[in-house]
């Protein structure tokens, strides 16, 4: 069974996680358009070992739980699939001073 939880949301788009066993085997970045249209990319990490056969259950299911007023079917969503590899989070970081002593 596959849960989502959030890990961001601004005014017009959210963050979520799909996990399966504890383990993170998705990402999906979904943005709310001013038409009432919803826009989202879906990450399929390479480590959850996804067959094309999978991504259609998963979108519908990412639809029904999350997404109650668009459906693919109508028109009113869209998604882009991509599969690979999580290489790391970078982050930008203050300078560190150098301290003399």
């Amino acid at each position: 069974m596959i849960t989502w939880k959030r890990l961001l949301r601004t005014l017009s788009s959210e963050r979520f996680i799909a996990v399966r066993d504890g383990v993170d085997i998705a990402a999906v970045d979904l943005h709310y358009l001013g038409n009432g249209h919803v826009t989202g990319t879906v990450f399929l990490f390479a480590s959850a070992q996804w067959k094309e056969a999978d991504v259609e259950g998963l979108l519908s299911g990412l639809d029904d739980a999350m997404l109650p007023d668009v459906d693919l079917s109508s028109g009113s969503l869209s998604y882009t699939v991509v599969h690979g590899e999580v290489w790391g989070q970078f982050e930008a970081m203050a300078e560190k001073s150098k301290i003399d002593g």
